[in-house]
């Protein structure tokens, strides 16, 4: 098959290949600064794993950071979209990276930012074409990180919105999209109902909530998985925290999905 090596790469970012996921982006050191002191940054990454995290996100340089052989089951995604919170435009994300430096570094997909309604979304959509025409030619997954921000958007939690967010990612060639919640939550089951692919539910919940809770919620919803960065690594055990959410996703409570063809459904 042409599409082997996508296939391959896609069952890894899901460590039990049941087609859910339980991503934690790292990527918030462009964007915000660090996310842990530097002396913590192994640690962090071993406790990730350890709790049965299916994926990082970092960017490029950080992913050179990690030692050889501490992601083990756990997959590398390169972020490929860069913005810091001193732009004159928070909402303007721009390439600084690309397929080809994620397939050497070893990366099991790559991902891209694309908020709906800034004044540079013309450019952030060309982007992600471009991006997803070289994951198509390097087999690479792509994951879309879609959503409505911006001047123009009155409301980023409308689930009206949020179907527009994920069929721009689905029909732009990402294999996967993440996307903000609908409120309230069991409206995220519009938005599913919506996208040929599978949608993986950004971070914790506004209010400040029980994740456990919010994360049960958004797969009962129909969401194939949780992205969430911020409220694990700020966490006091985030190893415990990992679990607790993994359990959530790979459980299999949530409702039936549309199989996953690229997930191998066989003995190993």
């Amino acid at each position: 098959m042409a599409d082997i090596g996508k296939s391959m790469r896609m069952r890894r970012l899901s460590a039990p290949g049941d087609g859910k996921y339980l991503f934690v982006p790292l990527d918030h050191s462009v964007s915000d600064g660090p996310v842990v002191p530097q002396a913590r940054w192994n640690g962090l990454v071993r406790s990730l794993v350890d709790g049965g995290a299916d994926a990082i996100v970092v960017h490029k340089g950080r992913a050179r950071t990690i030692p050889p052989g501490v992601l083990r089951g756990c997959a590398l995604v390169v972020h490929l979209s860069a913005g810091t919170a001193y732009a004159a435009d928070v909402d303007a994300k721009v390439l600084v990276g690309e397929v080809e430096e994620a397939v050497r570094l070893g990366a099991d997909a790559v991902s891209v930012h694309v908020n709906l309604g800034s004044d540079t979304e013309h450019r952030q959509l060309t982007d992600l074409g471009t991006v997803a025409a070289s994951c198509d030619a390097w087999n690479m997954p792509l994951l879309a990180m879609v959503y409505p921000r911006g001047p123009r958007i009155a409301d980023p939690h409308d689930p009206a919105l949020l179907a527009h967010a994920v069929n721009v990612a689905a029909d732009l060639g990402a294999d996967l999209v993440k996307t903000a919640v609908a409120l309230p939550l069991e409206r995220m089951a519009e938005v599913v109902d919506s996208c040929p692919i599978p949608i993986l539910a950004a971070g914790g919940p506004p209010d400040g909530s029980d994740l456990i809770d919010y994360g049960t919620a958004l797969m009962l919803a129909g969401c194939r998985g949780l992205a969430v960065g911020r409220r694990i690594f700020s966490s006091s055990s985030p190893a415990s925290l990992v679990s607790r959410l993994a359990a959530v996703v790979h459980a299999g409570q949530g409702r039936a999905a549309v199989p996953d063809p690229t997930i191998a459904t066989g003995a190993a």
